[in-house]
């Protein structure tokens, strides 16, 4: 009887993860944080292309994959390239489908790991940390990477990408994707992650899609989760928000629903591109939430028997 008793309280304390006794997982607060807080460290530089900060950065993404048994794609986790005569490099990991036949599609699960270096001063503090862009993002991939590594269940192949040269002009998305798309991937899917660190304010939904009426993302994504998760931002249209992230050269090169995650809405932060942009205005209570709440929706996506998932017809 007391194993017993001991075996529910475990149960109640992971109502949120779906059941009892199987390999689902929750994301904890402080699992976000670590990530974030030590991207976002002035240690980093404020993670620009081709510095040592974001030499320190890839390399820890690298351990976090080789930690979960995330295997590289590529014979190394990076893919290198070049920026004005600088090395710059996305990290990739690889996690094969289980299932026989669906695991030759891929979904792609990213997020871009640089940021732009130094903002204007504010007093002696020179350093943009980017921690709601994007370290926030990254986090979200990497806890993301965790909850399948450790359950094992994709059926089909995930690629998680970390981009470097976004703030240059998504620069390290599109090699990436070009390089993927001569080698003839089957991609089904691109989900990226972009600015998630703080909560949205009045809103019916956990996060907007960019090119939110060019798929039935938005609306997939809400039946699989149960409840209405993703929702339409007039700005993110507005301001064309679609071409402006790491999902666009995916659905530039493959023509397959790419689309952005994002919870930042031009109100409830106020900090972007500037030295105020550190972990300590990141809210992981949120990020956590955001993490489990978008997991079994993402879950569905990656194991359903048919492309569910489609591009509208373009008006």
């Amino acid at each position: 009887m007391k194993h017993l008793k001991n075996i529910l309280g475990i149960c109640l304390v992971s109502l949120s993860i779906i059941s009892c006794g199987t390999k689902e997982i929750v994301i904890k607060a402080q699992e976000v944080d670590d990530i974030v807080t030590y991207l976002a460290s002035d240690e980093l530089e404020g993670r620009d292309t081709g510095s040592e900060g974001i030499e320190k950065a890839a390399s820890y993404i690298e351990n976090y994959f080789k930690d979960l048994g995330v295997k590289p794609y590529f014979d190394t986790y990076r893919d290198s390239f070049t920026v004005k005569g600088k090395n710059a490099f996305n990290v990739v990991g690889y996690l094969e489908g289980t299932d026989p036949d669906l695991k030759n599609e891929f979904v792609i699960i990213g997020a871009h790991y640089d940021h732009i270096g130094f903002a204007e001063p504010v007093g002696d503090d020179k350093i943009a940390n980017g921690a709601n862009d994007n370290a926030a993002g990254v986090g979200t991939v990497l806890t993301m990477a965790k909850y399948f590594a450790k359950t094992k269940s994709n059926k089909r192949s995930i690629l998680f990408t970390l981009f470097s040269a976004e703030e240059k002009g998504l620069l390290g998305s599109k090699y990436l994707a070009e390089t993927l798309k001569k080698e003839n991937l089957n991609l089904y899917l691109m989900l990226n992650f972009e600015m998630v660190g703080v909560p949205l304010i009045d809103k019916d939904y956990v996060a907007y899609a960019s090119g939110y009426e060019r798929s039935n993302l938005a609306e997939k994504m809400n039946e699989y989760a149960g409840k209405k998760i993703v929702g339409f931002f007039p700005k993110a249209k507005e301001y064309q928000l679609f071409y402006r992230s790491d999902n666009y050269p995916f659905f530039k090169e493959f023509n397959v629903p790419s689309q952005t995650f994002c919870t930042f809405d031009f109100t409830n932060f106020d900090h972007y591109h500037k030295v105020g942009d550190s972990s300590d205005k990141m809210n992981f209570d949120h990020m956590a939430a955001f993490v489990n709440t978008f997991i079994p929706a993402v879950k569905k996506a990656v194991n359903a028997d048919s492309k569910e998932i489609k591009l509208k017809p373009s008006k």
